[in-house]
């Protein structure tokens, strides 16, 4: 069977601007076919299972020519496949989408485009730039900047002077000079209000001011490369009253995070959403352990115990996931006492439709141990990981607490991009890590080797317990007042975004 094809439009670069439809789109796909714009945490959302085919499309440098890329469409399509061409910004604005349509039409291949957020209105918008303005000007025009090789731009600038509207620039970098240029020998006063804005929607933006006259020296002198996008007009005037994006609290800051891949996603898009530029590098992974016939003995048995104890949303999966697998449901637990060792799983039981009967003020197995050696009077079933933390199993011997624990997942310390994070630890750059459990300690760690020097790194942690992991390896650390996300973010947005240089 023939399968189908769909142009999904990326948009300018931060994740949060991909459609709905597109992500879908993205996440069903199975083969991606993608830009070299396409950032990162897009990138992300590919199936792992999928196949992923970079043609590296860049300015004038092609990885794939486009007859290539063209042919790639066809060809897996006609294997039956599922295919998603993942282009940045909109497919139709400059992307060459109607030429990849072309020869998927003529052969027949079921195709669908889903247009995306364009550079051409979010770049100079997250730049506090908005295109039209009643009290400057009833008209927007986007023109490319790009030129073919060794050819001068085709462009009517006595036009689009006398439009006397807002003129946007795309792929113009190169061309920029030519492009002042022309503007003020076609008669825009040279005093217009200008700007450049680099690398737009992303934590690495930044905005250059300047005139029609000016613009191209001083995006010179600022070294401004590429993707950038050159705007004209008297809204650009307008820039510095609203820029938001540029105040966001944590702008600038690279922050990494190694939470498992399934977990990431809350921590990473609230960090996003501040202004930094996330690294999403989950260093360790969690594993069921299936079959598991101590778990299944136990909740057979479910009426001999008091209290269930469950340190991790983790556990809380395993364990519905073996009630399904037993034909049953969460009400097979009976009368049984919930205990969660924080707010991520009392949440995670929630979802599930239990409530936590207790949860302790401090967000560690020490604490649940001893909080459970008070309420307890009969045995206590622990289900967790593989190699959990003794203080709560020390706890409950203290206080002569009977309890069968029981092993349900183990943690798996292994990244295929250790060598990626290695690299940009050598940078020298001074990195903030996140770290929500002692195992993601151990984790990043074992990514970048025992042998590194850490003490460029700083971790947020979750607790103390965390901290004191970090502290081991030599990794400078600070501490959130609570062990949840909120106050993780908080220690965060504490140490704020590292200066930017004056002027940008």
């Amino acid at each position: 069977m023939v399968g189908s094809v769909i142009l999904v439009g990326a948009g300018p670069g931060d994740p949060g601007l991909l459609t709905l439809k597109g992500r879908r789109a993205l996440e069903e796909a199975q083969v991606v076919v993608y830009d070299a714009l396409v950032g990162a945490p897009i990138l992300a959302l590919m199936p792992e299972g999928a196949e992923k085919i970079d043609v590296g499309k860049r300015a004038a440098r092609h990885t794939v020519p486009q007859e290539g890329i063209n042919q790639i469409l066809l060809d897996k399509a006609l294997e039956g496949k599922r295919v998603v061409r993942l282009k940045g910004g909109d497919p139709f604005l400059f992307g060459r989408g109607g030429e990849e349509l072309e020869l998927l039409e003529e052969r027949g291949v079921p195709f669908e485009v889903v247009p995306g957020v364009t550079s051409a209105i979010a770049v100079p918008a997250y730049g506090g730039i908005p295109v039209t303005h009643r009290d400057f000007t009833s008209s927007l025009h986007i023109i490319t900047g790009h030129a073919r090789a060794g050819k001068p731009l085709d462009i009517d600038f006595e036009a689009l002077v006398r439009t006397g509207g807002t003129l946007v620039f795309l792929m113009g970098v190169t061309s920029l000079s030519a492009i002042c240029a022309g503007l003020v020998a076609a008669g825009m006063d040279p005093d217009t209000p200008a700007s450049i804005v680099e690398r737009g929607t992303t934590p690495m933006q930044r905005r250059v001011d300047a005139t029609a006259a000016t613009l191209a020296e001083k995006a010179a002198a600022e070294r401004v490369g590429a993707p950038a996008i050159s705007v004209f007009g008297s809204v650009c005037a307008l820039g510095e009253r609203f820029d938001w994006f540029d105040r966001l609290p944590l702008k600038g800051r690279r922050v990494v995070v190694t939470r498992p891949r399934e977990r990431a996603g809350t921590l990473a898009g609230r960090l996003r959403d501040l202004g930094a530029d996330v690294v999403e590098y989950p260093c360790i992974e969690t594993v069921p352990i299936v079959p598991c016939p101590d778990m299944a003995r136990a909740l057979e048995r479910i009426g001999v115990y008091e209290w269930l104890a469950l340190t991790s949303p983790a556990g809380v999966s395993a364990l519905m996931d073996e009630l399904d697998r037993q034909g049953k449901d969460a009400r097979a637990l009976g009368s049984v006492k919930l205990a969660a060792i924080g707010g991520g799983t009392a949440g995670e039981l929630k979802a599930h439709g239990l409530r936590a009967d207790y949860v302790p003020e401090v967000y560690d197995a020490e604490h649940l141990g001893a909080g459970l050696a008070e309420r307890a009077r009969g045995r206590v079933l622990i289900l967790r990981a593989e190699l959990g933390s003794p203080a709560l199993t020390a706890a409950l011997d203290g206080g002569k607490i009977p309890y069968d624990d029981v092993h349900t997942y183990r943690t798996v310390y292994e990244n295929p991009r250790s060598g990626e994070l290695r690299e940009l630890l050598e940078r020298g750059e001074d990195l903030l890590v996140t770290f929500t459990s002692a195992s993601t300690v151990k984790g990043f760690v074992a990514s970048v080797g025992e042998d590194f020097d850490f003490s460029g790194v700083t971790g947020a942690c979750i607790g103390v317990q965390t901290a004191g992991e970090a502290g081991k390896h030599g990794i400078r650390t600070v501490v959130a007042e609570r062990a949840d996300m909120d106050a993780l973010v908080e220690t965060v947005m504490g140490l704020g975004a590292p200066s930017r240089p004056a002027g940008i």
